[in-house]
């Protein structure tokens, strides 16, 4: 891990603390204001997590009690350190937003962190919501981000101990930079693995360049089975979008160039990649073997792939 990258990571998990500390207070004071009950949703998911790994929480009615609330409080620390590092690497990696927007960003990342596996789990269906519901999962969330994102840039000003070295900062993204990021979102969408792989195959060492190898040549194999699921499900095309993202963040990364226009780029690209893909494989098919039509796409991809990273 690059020095850059370690301390972001290290400044990740610094924010993501200081924004579960925020977060708490929050809602306790929400809690306080309004007379409301504690939340039941973060118990409900340790024990729809536990049922789904053939297990229960332990114990008497009363240590249960405890384990389950320890744990839902445990869980959710995890999942602010877990969208600080997260965040925190990103913006060492030349992710930098907006002050404002970069709070709200994190924040968004914080909710799904937390409500999407209790939607996905069955334990409560984000769709029935409230508006009252929405707004009261949504401030604790804003006020995560926006003090998650405050200490991120606080530490960037703070110079590693000891180092008198001088960063240049990333020039603004250039048009070419741009378009390259949307042609390696598009290959992402026709394969996944390639937005991540690309830059690594034309600029990785050895064992990066092995390893998305050995991802290209799983997932061109996975893709010819007909049991494997369309790229548009609501696990299929989330991974798309963010392999075409986090592929224009290497791009931006390794060019020393500002990373926010290429990363919407090629997240934009990689979902007209899906699409396009999957029009191509259903209309295809109808004429050819669906086999020869993935073939046709892998070339299309790769080619694409290839050219966006060099």
């Amino acid at each position: 891990m690059s020095s850059s990258l370690g301390r972001g990571l290290r400044g990740g998990l610094a924010a993501g603390a200081v924004g579960t500390a925020v977060l708490n207070a929050v809602t306790y004071a929400d809690m306080a204001w309004r007379g409301r009950d504690a939340s039941t949703m973060p118990a409900d998911v340790v024990d729809a997590l536990a049922d789904r790994l053939g297990t229960e929480v332990g114990g008497s009615r009363g240590e249960r009690t405890n384990r389950r609330t320890a744990l839902a409080a445990l869980t959710g620390t995890a999942a602010g350190l877990g969208v600080g590092a997260l965040v925190g690497t990103a913006r060492a990696a030349g992710l930098r937003l907006p002050p404002v927007v970069g709070g709200v960003v994190t924040g968004a990342l914080a909710m799904a962190a937390t409500d999407g596996p209790a939607h996905a789990l069955g334990v409560t269906d984000v769709r029935e919501w409230t508006g009252q519901d929405w707004v009261a999962d949504a401030v604790p969330h804003l006020a995560f981000g926006l003090a998650a994102h405050s200490t991120l840039r606080l530490v960037d000003r703070r110079p590693e101990e000891g180092s008198t070295a001088v960063v240049d900062k990333p020039t603004r993204a250039s048009a070419g930079l741009v378009a390259r990021s949307a042609l390696l979102g598009v290959a992402a969408g026709g394969r996944s693995s390639l937005g991540l792989a690309g830059p690594a195959l034309t600029g990785g060492n050895t064992v990066a360049k092995l390893g998305s190898l050995a991802a290209v040549g799983a997932e061109v194999v996975a893709d010819k089975n007909p049991a494997t699921p369309s790229r548009l499900t609501a696990a299929g095309l989330p991974a798309r979008i963010a392999s075409g993202a986090g592929g224009a963040l290497a791009l931006a990364k390794r060019d020393h160039q500002r990373a926010v226009v290429p990363v919407l780029a090629g997240a934009v690209g990689a979902l007209a990649g899906s699409l396009l893909g999957a029009a191509w494989r259903a209309g295809a098919s109808e004429v050819v073997p669906d086999w020869q039509a993935a073939v046709v796409e892998d070339v299309a991809s790769l080619t694409l792939a290839v050219l966006a990273s060099r």
